[in-house]
């Protein structure tokens, strides 16, 4: 008996720690175009958990971005435009779910995925709210441009913060969009990097939208005016350290807002299965294992006698 409660008490351990993995967030990159690559990269996943840094390293390395970005030639360009897309509630855990917090950009993100001529997703980003996610990819850029990168002409949206810099901030997609425009004037000046940050403009006022508005019309100004783009979309949930549940953090954000408007509704997810398959396969096998137990005690504990008289004959 001491050690079947023994073996619940690790499992009940291994959960615990379980729970308390670190939150991980997805990165998309696409480009409609192929932009310059002499293969056919689509619908690559690396399914191993990067940092933020070396999300920025793979980019350079596997996306291409280090053709147009750390170079300091300025000739005749593939990419016209390359966007770096923050968001700040999409994790890892969401992509698996039925009910998305934000459906919109669900669609856009499996629409670019599957659609453009090249795709790339790092599904598991590790995350902290140390550092900005957006300073953390340009830092990563700059370390390995090999100082190709500080020449670069950054546009920041006017939510953006990047510690040490001057931003030159963009209020409002009108003004990103004669950015966009003005860069095609000149095919042979260097890529312009967008960053768009979690939130879009301060000045949207009552007209707050989702991510995945955002990023619809951003695509859709991309598309109309015929640049060759291609974008970067990474996730940094926000509110890491401030969550007060024993769940894991993973999936507290996400069913908080399911519970607000569902009470008392849940789904569970992949995670979830898994772990309650286990959990109920563990309990049978104690269960089980109990029984087996309590059977040979009392088989062991039958006190028969070894020899029987023989019956007299009358």
């Amino acid at each position: 008996m001491a050690a079947a409660w023994a073996a619940l008490a690790v499992l009940l351990a291994a959960a615990q720690v379980a729970s308390a993995a670190p939150v991980t967030a997805p990165a998309f990159l696409w480009a409609p175009k192929n932009y310059g690559r002499s293969d056919d990269t689509k619908e690559v996943v690396h399914y191993q958990t990067v940092s933020s840094k070396s999300l920025a390293k793979s980019v350079l390395a596997e996306g291409g971005w280090s053709n147009f970005i750390c170079s300091r030639e300025a000739a005749q360009r593939n990419v016209d435009v390359a966007v770096i897309f923050i968001g700040s509630t999409l994790q890892s855990a969401d992509i698996s779910k039925d009910n998305q917090v934000d459906p919109a950009l669900a669609d856009r993100l499996k629409l670019s995925f599957t659609s453009s001529n090249f795709s790339m997703a790092f599904p598991y980003v590790s995350t902290s709210d140390d550092e900005k996610l957006e300073s953390s990819l340009l830092s990563g850029f700059a370390a390995n441009c090999n100082s190709g990168f500080e020449r670069n002409d950054i546009t920041y949206t006017d939510k953006c913060t990047v510690s040490g810099q001057d931003l030159y901030k963009y209020p409002n997609m009108d003004a990103i969009n004669d950015l966009v425009v003005s860069g095609r004037a000149n095919p042979f000046g260097r890529t312009g990097l967008i960053v768009f940050c979690s939130g879009g403009f301060q000045r949207l006022g009552r007209l707050v939208k989702s991510e995945g508005e955002l990023l619809a019309q951003l695509v859709e100004l991309l598309e109309h005016s015929g640049a060759k783009y291609t974008i970067l979309y990474a996730s940094q949930p926000s509110g890491l350290l401030e969550s007060p549940s024993s769940l894991p953090l993973s999936r507290h954000l996400a069913e908080k807002k399911i519970n607000d408007t569902k009470a008392g509704q849940s789904k569970c997810d992949g995670e979830c299965l898994v772990k309650s398959s286990l959990l109920e396969g563990a309990f049978v096998g104690i269960v089980l294992l109990i029984i087996l137990i309590s059977g040979l005690m009392c088989m062991m504990g039958i006190d028969t006698p070894s020899r029987f008289e023989v019956p007299q004959e009358s």
